[in-house]
């Protein structure tokens, strides 16, 4: 008989899985959910309905529809009303003497004057005119009854009938019994259908002017970053600029300010507006609220510029489209036009379009030469289309210095007559005494009989700040600095000369300069530049070194150009291309031409030319061979003309040749045995005869120095 063990102490080993007791565990059912009242439905149900967006999209839609008929009659109310009153006038001579215009209210009272006397004559017109009618109506009945019968006869005198003789007479009658019958059939449905098509007109008329809230317009006019330029909202933006004197005189004026705006007239990718500040209010307190005015017009501040034209207490506002002055503008002229040549003289260089969309053309006749800006926006393209231009006429001569060396000017190898390229103080040296070179030719030049006429000579250095930021002086004697802005800096002083006289003989000095200071653009240098021209720029006070303080007291903004969306963007000061009138500046939009097409245009120039042997480095030896120099620069021309020879020979040394005059080149010829002949009536210098007197040189072994 087997007995149960029970065990009074507790076990303290963990059980094993086959000792494991299985204990299960009852989970009893959650309590069932409380049921949502019907009204906390139906609330939801309603906000659901009510915060669709099919249902905000309908109330908007029947609210904006509404309102289109409404304020369409509103509107059409008002043009009537000042069609048949003098409310107009009434308006415009309140507003003019609110802004203080006497003259203006003196015209517009004249104006309502001759108004009411046109009207009360009129009105005395009615008196008569019944009587008048009555007598017309009468004679005019008669008359066509007359002719009716009168018609009738010649019928039945034609056809032998006496009752054709008021034939006439009864078709007319039945004509108008039967306009009286169709009169009568469409009266009822007119009647009906006329006060819709009323309200329809009414709508059309507030649909086409927005005449509802901004909630309830159209997705895409509610959200829409630019709204259309109306007076009213041009009005709203000045009244809301935050100059109190302009707001007060905006809330005295009868036609809410509408009398200070000009026409709005459509001016290339934006519109333009003249607006007559009232008395009080000064015009650079709105030109220092260009932000914000452009804010109020719902614009960004590069789409917004705010010039002075000639009127005075005027502004002139150009509003961009929203957007367009991001879209790019076509290619340029110089490109798209394989035939195109250029005339220095009588020419305009094709560079870009102003804002208003118009072509700008450039005059580069005597005008010396500055275009600046930030770093990598555009100034080499912008300097570069103006020398490709120009060197389509073969009259002209370059020497060019690209002191940042990147190749940007590299495709005026064999066009240029001197082409120095490279960062480095060495390089600005040789830019130096390029420059100097050319003093001493614009100092010959003056020196020549009065009436002689010279070819233009284009100085063009990019990157100008690198030849006045430059430390290098000058070895031996000669401790001059070949940088700085001081009377005994080469560089600045070469440059001042060309600026004093070098225009009377077409010898130009045309630079280039980023981020303009009083260290790297000295004020004299950049003060004698008769066109200047400016990139994006970083504060006023460059902008006002870039183009001088009465362009940029004008309305010139380059510092609020936007650095890199405005690349190839600049505001230009220039008696050479077309201003509007009053204003002292100019915006252009350049052209950009590449690398590969330039090229292409450098080769249609060297076409038109005899070829040109491009120096690379100024020869500053002692020593000299004035043959084998003059065999240098003539090159691979057949001929070159006595003149073009010495102001080749004067850029390439400007030390040995500089002060040369044509009796020195003709002795130094003469006794080669290859003097200077005239062919077309101008003394030429043949290639043959100098190569042919070398050879014959050298076959001797002798050699001249000088």
């Amino acid at each position: 008989m087997s007995e149960n063990v029970v065990h009074l102490h507790k076990a303290t080993d963990p059980p094993t899985a086959d000792t494991a007791t299985t204990v299960l565990t009852v989970v009893p059912d959650a309590p069932p959910a409380r049921p949502v009242p019907l009204w906390v439905r139906s609330g939801r149900a309603v906000k659901t309905v009510a915060t669709h967006e099919t249902t905000r999209a309908t109330v908007r839609a029947a609210a904006r529809h509404s309102l289109y008929t409404f304020n369409g009659g509103r509107i059409v109310a008002r043009r009537a009303w000042d069609g048949r009153t003098g409310s107009r006038y009434e308006r415009m001579i309140r507003a003019a003497e609110a802004a203080g215009n006497l003259e203006a209210a003196e015209e517009w009272e004249e104006r309502l004057q001759r108004f009411r006397a046109a009207r009360h004559h009129r009105r005395m017109d009615l008196l008569h005119s019944p009587v008048e009618a009555a007598k017309g109506v009468a004679v005019g009945a008669g008359m066509s009854i007359g002719v009716l019968v009168a018609l009738g006869v010649v019928m039945a005198i034609n056809t032998g009938h006496v009752g054709d003789v008021i034939t006439p007479l009864s078709a007319t009658v039945d004509f108008i019994a039967l306009l009286i019958r169709i009169v009568q059939v469409v009266w009822g449905p007119a009647l009906t259908i006329g006060p819709f098509l009323a309200l329809l007109a009414l709508w059309s008329v507030g649909r086409k002017q927005h005449a509802a809230p901004a909630w309830a317009l159209p997705a895409n006019v509610r959200n829409s970053e630019g709204e259309p330029i109306t007076p009213s909202i041009v009005v709203k933006a000045l009244r809301d600029l935050g100059v109190p004197a302009l707001a007060r005189a905006i809330k005295e004026m009868g036609d809410a300010g509408a009398s200070m705006l000009g026409p709005i007239r459509i001016a290339g990718c934006g519109v333009e507006v003249d607006v007559t500040l009232p008395s009080g209010v000064s015009t650079n307190e709105v030109q220092a609220k260009r932000r914000k005015l452009a804010e109020n017009l719902t614009r960004h501040e590069h789409e917004v510029f705010v010039t002075i034209p000639q009127a005075a207490r005027t502004v002139r506002l150009w509003v961009a489209d929203s957007g367009a002055l991001d879209e790019p503008i076509g290619p340029s002229p110089l490109v798209t036009d394989d035939t195109m040549t250029a005339d220095y003289t009588k020419g305009k260089a094709p560079w870009g379009q102003d804002l208003r969309g118009d072509a700008a053309a450039l005059s580069l006749y005597q005008r010396h030469l500055l275009i600046t800006g930030l770093s990598n926006q555009g100034k080499t393209v912008a300097l570069r289309s103006l020398a490709l231009w120009l060197s389509l006429d073969k009259s002209v001569q370059f020497l060019m210095g690209d002191l940042k060396g990147a190749g940007d000017w590299a495709m005026f190898d064999g066009l240029a007559t001197t082409l120095i390229q490279g960062p480095t103080d060495e390089h600005v040296i040789q830019v130096t005494e390029m420059v100097e070179g050319a003093v001493s030719e614009m100092n010959r030049r003056l020196q020549a009989p009065p009436g002689t006429v010279f070819p233009p000579l284009i100085v063009l250095v990019d990157e100008a700040q690198v030849a006045f930021m430059c430390p290098a002086k000058g070895t031996g004697k000669d401790k001059r600095p070949y940088g700085g802005a001081k009377a005994d800096s080469r560089y600045f002083m070469a440059v001042r000369k060309i600026h004093n006289q070098g225009r009377a003989v077409n010898v130009l000095m045309w630079q280039g300069t980023q981020d303009p200071t009083n260290e790297n653009l000295p004020k004299l240098v950049r003060e004698g530049a008769h066109t200047r021209a400016s990139l994006a720029l970083g504060t006023e006070s460059q902008a006002r070194m870039a183009l001088g303080d009465k362009a940029v007291d004008g309305g010139a903004a380059p510092n609020l150009l936007r650095p890199g969306l405005d690349r190839g963007t600049l505001v230009v000061a220039s008696d050479g291309i077309t201003i509007p009138a009053g204003q002292s500046s100019i915006t252009v939009r350049t052209h950009y031409i590449d690398d590969d097409a330039a090229t292409a245009i450098t080769d249609r120039a060297k076409a038109l030319r005899d070829g040109i042997t491009t120096l690379h480095a100024i020869d500053r030896s002692a020593e000299h061979d004035p043959l084998a120099d003059i065999a240098a620069v003539i090159g691979d021309a057949p001929r070159v003309r006595t003149k073009d020879v010495l102001a080749r020979l004067a850029a390439r040394n400007s030390d040995a040749y500089g002060g040369w005059s044509f009796l020195d080149l003709k002795r130094v010829l003469d006794d080669a045995d290859a003097g200077p002949y005239k062919s077309d009536g101008v003394m030429c210098v043949a290639r043959d005869r100098v190569a042919r007197a070398l050879a014959n040189r050298d076959g001797d072994g002798s050699a001249s120095t000088d």
